[in-house]
């Protein structure tokens, strides 16, 4: 690989004496056992607690139930309208008679796709997450192993499912971040869907209302998603997201006490994200980011460019100790084309990765058509390398 340091790109600016004393990542310190908090738009980090540890996930589990949901809507696997059928296992396991939460869905009954995921991300509904499974996958169980195998597909390597619901089972085990990876997905794949099943205030069903059990909503502003959770076993925990003035964060805290202290450390965490963070645009879409030498082509460089604008939540102070680098695979031959993946660029702070982008050619680059050319670097590359 070959590397190009850019120490300068983020620490233009310099602290103000007032945000020098604002309080950095480093320093604030969640009640919650698992906490994380990201930004939306470029996955960067702002706050983690034991955030790679694995626990149950209870119904937070579902935000992957979703995503194969949605995945077989965009397919075209399965339809709105389509009807499920709503089997004893999934009335006995999830419905009135288990004690769990439920969208009391009548055993034998047909219920469509749209209603079944209001059911199931609204109000938490287990039956009607063991019914979208059941018909999508044929079993719960063969749904459950492709939850896990999504989760792998999406760079998810420790999380494990085994049913579609987040009722305890002692293999079923999750992380925080990996937990905010999946909400992160949802929300940037499936804005509509997102906004459709996660933020309604209530859903009736069977003539019964039931709220969002999602504590912030309607509360904290900016708020409009996404998971909460509970067992015995798992504690209290929440996946939620909120945007305020175009940015938007994504939390998670597990293994809280109550559900007072889960809405108390969640509403602190994003108070704290929004309060404290400014949202610096580093580079536009297709911005040169930097350049990469190419050897046997009509030109010596490309330049690197990323496909969205790159913006990095940090205070003042934070900013003026973040530094970024450039690494992409070398030596690198002509030709190259536009929007070919090149490499990456990583921005750390104090040394630790805060986040990574893709960058990609903003240039063509042909093959050199003159022979001297492509043998002064032949030689150029054996002597120094790439």
């Amino acid at each position: 690989m070959a590397g190009l340091l850019m120490t300068a790109v983020v620490s233009a600016a310099q602290p103000s004496a007032t945000d020098s004393e604002a309080e950095d990542r480093s320093e604030y310190v969640s009640a919650a056992p698992h906490a994380i908090l990201i930004d939306a738009a470029s996955g960067e980090t702002i706050y983690e607690k034991d955030a790679d540890s694995l626990f149950a996930p209870a119904s937070m589990a579902k935000l992957m139930t979703a995503i194969l949901a949605f995945d077989a809507l965009k397919n075209k696997n399965i339809t709105p309208e389509q009807e499920f059928p709503i089997s004893v296992n999934a009335w006995r396991k999830g419905g009135a008679p288990s004690g769990s939460s439920t969208m009391y869905a009548e055993v034998n009954s047909s219920i469509s796709v749209h209603n079944l995921l209001m059911g199931a991300l609204t109000i938490s509904g287990n039956d009607a997450c063991i019914a979208l499974a059941e018909g999508i996958a044929g079993s719960e169980e063969a749904f459950a192993t492709q939850m896990t195998e999504r989760a792998r597909a999406l760079g998810l390597n420790r999380s494990v499912f085994t049913n579609a619901t987040g009722l305890p089972d002692p293999q079923m085990r999750t992380t925080a971040r990996e937990l905010a990876e999946m909400a992160r997905y949802i929300i940037r794949t499936y804005p509509e869907e997102y906004r459709t099943y996660f933020g309604r205030p209530e859903f009736t069903w069977n003539k019964i209302r039931q709220h969002n059990r999602n504590p912030l909503l309607g509360v904290v502003p900016g708020v409009d998603g996404l998971k909460t959770g509970h067992t015995k076993e798992a504690g209290f925990g929440l996946v939620a997201s909120a945007e305020r003035n175009g940015r938007r964060l994504i939390l998670v805290v597990a293994g809280l006490k109550t559900a007072r202290d889960r809405e108390a450390e969640a509403s602190k965490l994003l108070a704290w994200g929004f309060g404290h963070y400014k949202t610096w645009t580093l580079f536009q879409s297709e911005e040169a980011v930097g350049k990469a030498r190419v050897w046997g082509g009509d030109r010596s460089w490309v330049s690197l460019v990323a496909h969205e604008p790159i913006r990095l939540m940090l205070t003042n102070n934070e900013r003026a100790r973040t530094t970024a680098q450039i690494v992409y695979k070398g030596p690198l031959y002509a030709p190259v084309n536009v929007g070919d993946e090149i490499g990456i660029i990583r921005f750390s702070l104090d040394g630790k990765l805060l986040v990574q982008v893709p960058l990609y050619a903003g240039n063509e680059v042909l093959p050199a058509e003159g022979m001297l050319r492509r043998a002064v670097d032949t030689l150029s590359l054996m002597v120094f390398g790439s």
